[in-house]
């Protein structure tokens, strides 16, 4: 399964007041401007509305906490979050005179005054769009730093009984990652088909491993090559799933057809929802497979290997990390370690290039055993932290296709006045080579991609080549 799922005062209120309208004062309970962002103790409060003065806590908080805020021009934030809104205000056909961008000199505080001076003349003239405004501009903000590891956690909670997948019952070709694509689309590789039918509204359409996409909403999801946005309808995220029409061919009858799949419930497989899964393979090869550098996921790996071992001599071990989206870079540091001690496994570092090496944990017993590795374009993050440290100290070999380029940085999280949360990386993270990996990935060692008449006919040419390494 492939599911991918393809953030002022003083001299500078006296230069804003020059071009617009007085600033209405600011609520005591609301954050002053330039107060740094704080870690959040223990659970956040219910949440409250959006408004400029949290957008303002959230701006100077990535000003003065992001990886590279001390050299960021502000400009570009300010110009996303305007952008944002005045797209908003047209999407809802209530466009004001006000609605103009004000001159920014790259004073920092010089311009949120302008700034906020004029979103609140603008929002005055819409009230009832004020908190829509808000979420849009603030989400923009965000957006604007172009980080994978940014994001803005608020609004509604997913229902408990939601499922949090793609809720069509479709797996798709390893080298898409839906969310990648907007923001880096080639990170995509085509052609778009399935690799999986795991139920819901695919399997009652009756689709079928290889079937090819053609289009998606009447547009094709690659031109020349090149990922179009059509990609993201198929990786709808709650509240925003709707039905999509697909235009499919089947390569191994020529059949075209036209096919709705409405997102909803369906029936999982519970061991396909499993972090590890592991088993035999030819009597003496370890195959397992981590679906998440979730919290113990090392452990568990390498009890399941111990449980292959019992009783029988291992020739190798089989990793398979396709489809894994990261998680903990702990758990990448304890896995690595299973296969090399002594080593860098990465190094975070400043925007002035102060870096602080992460090394292996040594108290982890050494496997002692030939690996390879199975990756392709949704191995993202932590996935590409132990990627990367095992192909660079040559502790196993990668086969499968290159990695996400996921990987800006590890994200800790802050929490501003209305009990949201404001995601991002304070360090940036390089190889252990001091390679950069974001929006790059790592390549693999032996480059072996699936390929549609592989899907239907069910075979596995990554895997198969993993073994044929460690008969060698």
């Amino acid at each position: 399964m492939t599911v991918i799922r393809t953030a002022a005062a003083g001299l500078a209120l006296l230069l804003a007041a020059a071009c617009t309208a007085p600033t209405p004062p600011r609520s005591e309970a609301s954050p002053a401007a330039g107060t740094a962002c704080a870690r959040p103790q223990g659970a956040p409060g219910a949440e409250t509305a959006t408004t400029i003065d949290v957008i303002e806590q959230a701006y100077f908080c990535l000003l003065g906490t992001y990886y590279s805020g001390a050299t960021l021009d502000a400009r570009s934030l300010l110009t996303a979050g305007f952008v944002a809104l005045t797209q908003e205000l047209n999407r809802d056909g209530r466009d004001v005179p006000e609605a103009a961008m004000p001159a920014l000199s790259g004073d920092r505080k010089a311009d949120w005054a302008a700034f906020d001076a004029v979103y609140r003349k603008i929002t005055d003239q819409v009230p009832d769009l004020r908190d829509k405004l808000a979420v849009v501009t603030l989400e923009a903000i965000v957006a604007g730093l172009g980080d994978n590891h940014a994001r803005w956690t608020h609004g509604v909670q997913q229902p408990p009984d939601y499922y949090d997948g793609d809720g069509y019952g479709l797996g798709l070709q390893a080298n898409v990652n839906g969310p990648q694509v907007e923001g880096n689309p080639g990170t995509a590789v085509g052609p778009l088909f399935v690799t999986t039918v795991q139920g819901g509204a695919a399997q009652a359409a009756g689709l079928r491993p290889g079937d090819l996409i053609e289009s998606i909403n009447g547009s094709a999801p690659f031109i020349d090559g090149k990922a179009t946005p059509a990609i993201n309808a198929l990786y709808p995220q709650y509240p925003q799933a709707r039905p999509v029409q697909l235009r499919l061919l089947r390569q191994t009858t020529g059949r075209r057809w036209n096919v709705t799949l409405k997102p909803g419930l369906y029936q999982r497989d519970l061991a396909a929802l499993q972090v590890v899964q592991s088993k035999l393979l030819d009597d003496d090869i370890a195959y397992v497979r981590l679906r998440g550098f979730a919290s113990d996921s090392a452990n568990r790996v390498l009890k399941a290997i111990s449980r292959l071992r019992t009783g029988r001599t291992l020739t190798g071990v089989v990793l398979d990390l396709r489809g894994n989206g990261g998680g903990s870079p702990v758990e990448a540091i304890r896995l690595v370690s299973a296969f090399g001690h002594g080593k860098v496994t990465a190094y975070l570092c400043t925007v002035d290039n102060k870096c602080e090496a992460l090394r292996t944990d040594d108290t982890v017993e050494l496997l002692n055993l030939p690996l390879v590795v199975l990756t392709d374009r949704s191995c993202a993050s932590a996935c590409e932290h132990f990627s990367s440290a095992i192909k660079d100290h040559h502790l196993g070999r990668l086969v499968g296709t290159r990695t996400a380029g996921v990987i800006s940085g590890p994200a800790g999280s802050y929490l501003l006045a209305n009990n949201t949360l404001l995601g991002f990386p304070a360090r940036h993270h390089l190889g252990p080579n001091r390679e950069v990996i974001d929006k790059i990935g790592v390549p693999p060692d032996h480059h072996v991609p699936l390929t549609p008449k592989d899907a239907a006919a069910g075979r596995d040419p990554a895997l198969a080549k993993a073994l044929t390494l460690l008969r060698k």
